[in-house]
C-alpha cells in the first residue's frame, strides 16, 4: 500500500510538471523549450500567496516525479 501511495505522489508531481511546462512554454517541443528557457529565468508567478520562480517550480516537480517513480531517497518504502 505504501509503494502505491509513493508511486501516486510521483505521478502527481510529474503530471503537474508537464502541465506547467505547457502552461509556460505553450509547447512540448524540447528544442523550443531549451532555447526559450533563458528568457524565463527571472519570471515568477504567485501561487497561494508565494512568489515562485517558474523554472524552479517546473524543475522541482519533475524531480519529485522522477524520485517517486524510481523510489529514491525521500519517496522510498
Amino acid at each position: 500500500m505504501k509503494a502505491m501511495i509513493v508511486n501516486k505522489i510521483g505521478d502527481f508531481g510529474l503530471s503537474l510538471g508537464i502541465v506547467l511546462i505547457f502552461y509556460v512554454f505553450s509547447t512540448f517541443d524540447f528544442s523550443i523549450i531549451f532555447n526559450a528557457t533563458p528568457a524565463f529565468l527571472n519570471e515568477k508567478f504567485i501561487f497561494l500567496g508565494f512568489n515562485l520562480d517558474k523554472i524552479t517550480v517546473i524543475s522541482l516537480l519533475l524531480f519529485v516525479g522522477a524520485v517517486g517513480k524510481s523510489a529514491q531517497i525521500g519517496l522510498h518504502t
